[in-house]
């Protein structure tokens, strides 16, 4: 990441005090300009290379339901639609969601790629499978509680900024582009945090996000670690792996569930 959180705050305050005429409504013909201000960040597109990388980070399938959140002028959305996804994109500005609107119908592919005027955080987001977003780190972060309630297993890809200390799976950079060139995925976790009944013994768990720490008995458990809804860890020279499955999680050949 080249470009800082102080840098985009900095573009931002600028462009609100020299460029009024950027919040007031768009004439026919819209086309948004590169830095104009929004509610909560000002506008810069991301670029194409690193759309196509984000949805393959995320692993799009036409089964998947895509939420955009910032939608802009709506090429995530339409992109993750042309893979044949059900894709919807969140908005503030209404002539954004207008142009992006126009933009898919444009592309063919409005059957699939619809656009909201919505505010984010009074926004439902608990259908999606897919999160993808260009925000400020501080957003993504009060962001973070509604995400980390989504169903264990969805994937949420950042264009260059952090999720705070929820670290990012796998990142990535595209090289044909010059600023905002990172794509990071996180896959959100089940919720395991306690002490569990694993045969004759008490496994307790304690959870920072997707990685894991504990015992299994007297046991210390190493490699612990989840990947949505699957679990894995080792205690001894035993390993394990599952589904947690609410209170209840399940191997080949062990169970446990939650006291």
């Amino acid at each position: 990441m080249t470009v800082s959180l102080r840098f985009a705050t900095l573009s931002f305050a600028v462009l609100l005090l020299s460029s009024p005429a950027m919040a007031q409504t768009a004439s026919p013909g819209y086309e948004p300009a590169v830095g104009q201000p929004g509610k909560d960040v000002v506008w810069v597109p991301t670029p194409q290379s690193l759309v196509d990388k984000m949805l393959d980070m995320a692993k799009v399938t036409p089964k998947d339901f895509v939420i955009d959140l910032g939608s802009g002028d709506g090429r995530t959305v339409i992109t993750a639609a042309k893979r044949g996804a059900k894709a919807h994109g969140i908005e503030y500005n209404p002539d954004m969601v207008e142009l992006a609107t126009k933009r898919a119908k444009e592309a063919g592919v409005s059957d699939k790629a619809t656009f909201a005027k919505a505010d984010l955080f009074e926004s439902d987001f608990s259908q999606a499978q897919v999160i993808t977003m260009f925000l400020l780190p501080s957003i993504n972060e009060k962001l973070r509680p509604t995400i980390l309630n989504l169903k264990p297993g969805a994937r949420i890809v950042s264009n260059s900024f952090l999720m705070g200390e929820w670290t990012a799976d796998p990142t990535e950079t595209v090289s044909d582009c010059s600023n905002y060139c990172t794509a990071l995925l996180w896959i959100v976790p089940a919720k395991v945090e306690g002490t569990w009944r694993l045969g004759n013994q008490d496994l307790a768990l304690k959870q920072d996000f997707q990685n894991l720490s504990g015992t299994l008995g007297t046991t210390p458990i190493t490699n612990a670690k989840l990947d949505g809804a699957n679990i894995s860890f080792t205690a001894g020279t035993t390993k394990y792996a599952g589904t947690v499955d609410g209170k209840s999680m399940k191997g080949s050949n062990w169970t446990a569930t939650m006291k």
